[in-house]
């Protein structure tokens, strides 16, 4: 494996959301099955911000620390569980071009930003804007002073922890790319304001979820990571990764 990207991953928000299954069996990629658990599929709207970003090895002038905010949902592949990307908003066109080219990812700039706010309790405030033409959407979340690490038998690790990512090849074929990171501990979400609209930023497939209520709502507090190279998933054994903080 070819080590592509080493970042961290910080302030990580994650509402996720009960979809029908047919709404993303269509697009699942070949050789993969979704991951349905008692009949729901999932997708969840993850925000989180990239810091000291390296791309093999060297650090890019105005593309080191930046905001990423996606909508994804979960896919397994003989029993290992990972992740596909419905779309990615980055703040800058290299980013989504650099992803677009080398991961065949579905990412896309518009003006965005993060705002991270310690409170006097302890606590927390994480805020991430985008803008899209002339309007502008919002995700935040205050949370509690407390961190602490969610068993691997809660969906709060469920839904947060995944070393895999999946994707397509223009042509079609599956593509698998590594991710590394120790597990990440989280704090309570104690209040949530959205201002968002799905239809708007993902497809009016997606405008139903401007009326629903995430299931779970979970605040990771992040790491250093390691992204590498993608593979044809065809034949492949997928590793498994671990990384110490």
């Amino acid at each position: 494996m070819k080590l592509f990207l080493t970042a961290e991953w910080r302030h990580l928000i994650n509402l996720t959301y009960k979809v029908p299954p047919k709404l993303l069996l269509p697009h699942v990629p070949q050789g993969l099955e979704l991951d349905v658990i008692e009949g729901s599929a999932y997708v969840s709207l993850v925000a989180f911000d990239f810091l000291n970003t390296r791309v093999r090895g060297v650090k890019v002038p105005f593309h080191i620390n930046f905001p990423e905010v996606n909508l994804r949902y979960y896919v397994k592949h003989k029993g290992r569980r990972g992740v596909v990307f419905i779309k990615e908003y980055v703040p800058k066109h290299c980013i989504a071009f650099i992803a677009n080219r080398f991961y065949n990812e579905p990412y896309t700039s518009f003006p965005m930003e993060s705002k991270q706010e310690n409170l006097a309790d302890g606590g927390h405030r994480s805020t991430y804007r985008i803008w899209k033409e002339r309007d502008k959407y919002k995700l935040e979340v205050q949370v509690s002073p407390e961190t602490f690490v969610p068993s691997d038998d809660t969906p709060d690790h469920y839904f947060k922890e995944h070393s895999v990512g999946f994707g397509k090849e223009k042509k079609g074929d599956t593509l698998y790319y590594l991710v590394e990171h120790p597990v990440w501990a989280t704090r309570k979400v104690t209040d949530l304001n959205l201002d968002y609209d799905f239809g708007a930023l993902y497809g009016p497939e997606w405008e139903f979820l401007n009326t629903s209520e995430p299931v779970h709502r979970i605040f990771a507090e992040g790491s250093n990571i390691r992204v590498y190279r993608p593979n044809r998933l065809e034949g492949a054994e997928l590793p498994q990764m671990e990384m110490d903080e």
